[in-house]
């Protein structure tokens, strides 16, 4: 097969038909920048191929092609076409293509097959059978406005009910779902609006107690997920097979009467490989499926707007002590110029033991011990960011991880910006993985719970608003449920002022309708969800703090649209009395 040697043996040179008949000969996994002679190959792709082929060091199992489509009668229908394609052949077949230069998705087709295909090769999966992409005129598909054709498309949207959330039984749900060989591709916690409800169980919407069921499934939090079909798939049992003696009705049998909501039976949804598998499972009432494939494509577009563009991920960032004493605003202005949003940040001294865990790179070299002692001698800045494809992205713009490699290789990387002091090393760091991410963030901004009430004066459109404030500001809707607030449910939020004189007329505008109780979660939750609320006197917030939530849509005082606990402590006690009488009784349930 030619090669392109200016290349050094990155891209093979693909430029007449028989050379692709070749190519499509190559074992393992070919990566094909399809180009037209007047414009070139895609150049912008070219640093990710170099980094996949030097940290996946696969030499036998990872190609990269450069095809001319113009010479190439099977690439005809790419010809004159100025967007880049990327097609992926996986021992002589076409399996999959990304049009434009989408380097995050890219990257993870082919981690992903790599991954596979080690697998296979140890012998610890079977060959999945993927679908050859018949490659005919991007503009004659019939796609709508799908970007790509990848590996694992959506094949399903599942929503787990608020009845399962409440009840604590998401985790188990999780898991049989991916024990029957399904992947979780994305998913988000949501308070479904009407509108929502209305699209996703539209076969059901003339049934009789639909209402009912509307008012159910709006008023709590709900998990909506994409699903792809995995490698393996657990089989459907057989007719003729046993199942083991069970009574569904057991299910439910050890919840108290109104301790937790029963979901309004509903039916018109038909059974699939993963519909029976729940059911099998005593499950399936708390989860709904919608598998055509024309349905899942709208649901992904309207519960996951960026799902084909934009991978968000979160990332630790970290600025040693020199770095964060002297330029600390520079590396954040760069942070804002890329695009990551900073979710959190605060100083910290790392114990001993915390630096020897971020600075394991550097175990091997003559100055560790020097280092440990640097990073432990004060202050560094941890921050916790938010971007497309936020670990890899963040990595790549660090550079190497010491100063000489800078310099040969990667002089416009941070390391070698913001290169300083006498020890030779990046002063930025990077989480390595998104397994390495969450460990960290958990580690150094460790999650703390909060409740908050969005009061019953709220119209839809504020509460949503709100919902999404909450959500920007990096908060995790744990649980939430829409309730009337009783007098018995209020002093249990509001035991601190049940002897005031003013404590009536609280009482009196909680009765006003229900109000949404929620459970907020990220690090420093309580002081966070306060600031975010701003002064109780909307007045006196619109003066002091005029972004906060009571600023933009408090009345009054008394109608100052929001509440919150006041210390963690507070928190804890009342999330306990509000939400444990909505979970089962039974351990084995939840």
């Amino acid at each position: 097969m030619a090669t392109k040697k200016k290349e050094a043996q990155l891209q093979i040179l693909v430029n007449n038909q028989a050379l692709w008949d070749e190519m499509l000969q190559s074992k393992g996994l070919t990566v094909i920048d399809v180009y037209q002679a007047w414009c070139g190959p895609c150049k912008a792709m070219q640093p990710l191929f170099r980094k996949l082929k030097n940290e996946l060091n696969e030499e036998e199992m990872l190609h990269f092609a450069v095809a001319e489509a113009d010479n190439i009668v099977t690439l005809q229908s790419f010809k004159d076409k100025c967007e880049p394609v990327f097609l992926f052949c996986l021992n002589g077949r076409i399996i999959a293509k990304v049009e434009g230069a989408n380097a995050p998705l890219v990257n993870r087709i082919v981690t992903a097959l790599i991954d596979e295909e080690k697998k296979i090769a140890a012998g610890e999966m079977v060959r999945p059978q993927y679908n050859e992409i018949a490659l005919v005129d991007p503009e004659a598909e019939d796609t709508g406005d799908a970007q790509y054709e990848a590996l694992h498309k959506p094949c399903c949207i599942a929503i787990i009910k608020p009845d399962a959330v409440l009840s604590r039984k998401v985790l188990d749900i999780k898991e049989k779902i991916t024990s029957a060989g399904f992947v979780i591709e994305a998913e988000a916690k949501l308070i479904l609006t009407e509108d929502q409800v209305l699209e996703f169980y539209s076969s059901i919407a003339d049934e009789p107690d639909f209402e009912e069921f509307m008012y159910f499934m709006t008023t709590a939090l709900s998990y909506v997920l994409v699903l792809s079909k995995g490698s393996e798939q657990v089989p459907i049992l057989d007719e003729t097979e046993t199942e083991p003696e069970t009574e569904p009705e057991e299910l439910s049998e050890d919840q108290p009467d109104g301790q937790v909501e029963v979901t309004p039976e509903v039916t018109g949804k038909r059974d699939s490989t993963l519909q029976e598998y729940l059911e099998r499972q005593h499950i399936s009432q708390f989860c709904d499926l919608e598998e055509d494939i024309t349905n899942v494509t709208k649901f992904v577009d309207i519960f996951f707007p960026d799902f084909k563009t934009v991978k968000l991920q979160k990332t630790l960032a970290l600025l040693r002590p020199d770095l964060l004493h002297d330029r600390k605003e520079e590396v954040l202005h760069v942070i804002e110029e890329e695009g990551f949003k900073i979710l959190d940040q605060r100083q910290i001294i790392l114990s001993e033991q915390e630096a020897h865990i971020l600075c394991k790179e550097y175990e091997n070299e003559n100055y560790f011990e020097r280092l440990i002692e640097y990073m432990t001698s004060g202050p560094s800045l941890a921050i916790v960011l938010l971007g497309d494809n936020g670990v890899e992205h963040w990595k790549e713009l660090l550079g190497p991880i010491t100063v000489e490699k800078a310099i040969e290789n990667h002089p416009e990387s941070l390391c070698l910006q913001f290169a300083r002091g006498s020890l030779p090393i990046n002063q930025l760091y990077g989480s390595d993985s998104v397994e390495a991410a969450e460990w960290e963030i958990k580690h150094f901004f460790p999650p703390q719970s909060t409740l908050a009430l969005i009061k019953p004066h709220v119209t839809r459109e504020q509460r949503e608003e709100i919902l999404k404030i909450i959500k920007e500001a990096g908060f995790e809707l744990t649980q939430a449920k829409e309730m009337l607030l009783t007098e018995e449910r209020a002093n249990k939020i509001y035991a601190k002022i049940t002897g005031k004189p003013f404590y009536k007329d609280v009482l009196e505008m909680l009765a006003e309708g229900p109000s949404l109780v929620m459970v907020l979660t990220k690090w420093n939750a309580t002081a966070e969800w306060r600031h975010l609320m701003g002064p109780v006197d909307p007045e006196e917030a619109k003066l002091l703090s005029p972004d906060s939530i009571r600023a933009r849509f408090g009345i009054n005082i008394l109608k100052n649209i929001v509440h919150g606990s006041s210390n963690v402590y507070d928190a804890t006690e009342i999330i306990g009395k509000i939400f444990d009488e909505f979970v089962s009784e039974n351990p084995e349930e939840n």
